[in-house]
């Protein structure tokens, strides 16, 4: 693993090599572990919409948006999150925007809350647009040890054993960090990323100033609400995500690849799944940790019919101990759904 690897961040290849390896490249075709190619398609298709909100910076990316209605602070939905906030004692961050309507809600939006792993679907993006250039790079197999498992604390597939002794292709190491929040798959990306910082870097690249990474699993998870390390804030986190799943931050083919996995996410059913209507199309990343309850959200989600939705909610709690609060992100959720879906 090249730990020392230097990171392209100049932004989204053009006119990338295609081979036949490469055309090869995992399956978006319905599977049991595998979203439909419908899906991901619905996600897509807010590209179409008009106008673009442009991020700062010379690489900045767009993401397609109407003109910003912002939700007045004493509105009643910001009313309904601050009760959420006295009702589970925590401080909750949202910030959501309407693709096709141009609505707005956002409450403690630009307040900064610990990243956990919802930089792993940014980690991945990393990994798609600046390492895997010949088209090769994502059947390469990977190795790695008992003792990453081990240190790197949550492994569903990375530990299983029959991958500890054969490794797994940079492919499957994606698929396994972002819909399955494998932390030895998100350090074993970072590692041929040339560590954590190589995310913030990536961040930057892509017009957002605000979320970075510093340290790695499991040790990014602890959360002291001092800390202005390993953070993002609703706001940037929700943009960066919209940026890879409907911008233009990365090539088509890659952004229709981590669309695929973060459709596939199987840690989101006690938060987005558990608040939004079951028809809706998510393509989203949790995060979180036990450490001051941190419980987060964030991606792109679709109701039938409708232009995609912007949708992050991030959340901690004021004692150490937490516990996370995963009803508090479902229910912040439903609340921003029925404001800007009336009906939802």
């Amino acid at each position: 693993m090249a730990a020392g690897r230097r990171v392209d961040s100049r932004g989204p290849a053009r006119g990338r090599p295609r081979t036949a390896r490469h055309l090869r490249r995992p399956t978006l075709e319905p599977t049991a572990t595998s979203p439909s190619r419908r899906a991901i398609l619905a996600l897509g298709a807010g590209t179409a919409l008009a106008a673009t909100l442009t991020a700062s910076g010379a690489a900045a990316a767009t993401v397609p948006v109407t003109k910003t209605v912002t939700t007045p602070r004493g509105s009643a939905v910001t009313g309904r999150l601050r009760a959420l906030e006295r009702r589970y004692a925590a401080r909750l961050g949202v910030y959501a925007h309407d693709l096709g309507t141009g609505r707005t809600v956002r409450h403690r939006a630009g307040e900064r809350f610990p990243v956990c792993s919802v930089f792993k679907g940014i980690a991945v993006a990393a990994v798609l647009r600046d390492l895997d250039r010949d088209g090769t790079y994502l059947a390469r197999r990977l190795r790695y040890t008992q003792d990453d498992v081990d240190k790197a604390g949550h492994a569903p597939v990375t530990g299983l054993p029959e991958n500890v002794a054969g490794g797994l292709t940079v492919a499957e190491l994606c698929a396994a960090a972002v819909s399955e929040s494998d932390n030895a798959a998100a350090n074993v990306l970072l590692r041929e990323l040339g560590g954590p910082t190589a995310v913030t870097r990536f961040c930057r690249s892509i017009g957002d100033d605000i979320t970075r990474l510093d340290r790695w699993e499991p040790e990014l998870n602890s959360a002291e609400p001092w800390r202005r390390t390993d953070v993002t804030t609703p706001h940037a986190a929700g943009l960066t995500y919209a940026r890879l799943v409907v911008g233009k931050a990365l090539a088509r083919d890659d952004r229709d690849l981590l669309t695929g996995w973060l459709v596939a996410n199987s840690t989101n059913k006690a938060r987005f799944r558990a608040g939004l209507p079951a028809d809706w199309v998510l393509a989203d990343k949790t995060g979180g940790g036990s450490d001051y309850g941190v419980a987060n959200d964030v991606g792109v989600v679709r109701p039938p019919g409708r232009a995609p939705i912007v949708l992050s909610v991030l959340s901690t709690t004021y004692a150490p101990e937490g516990p996370s609060q995963n009803q508090l992100v479902a229910d912040a959720a439903r609340v921003v759904a029925e404001h800007l879906v009336p009906g939802a």
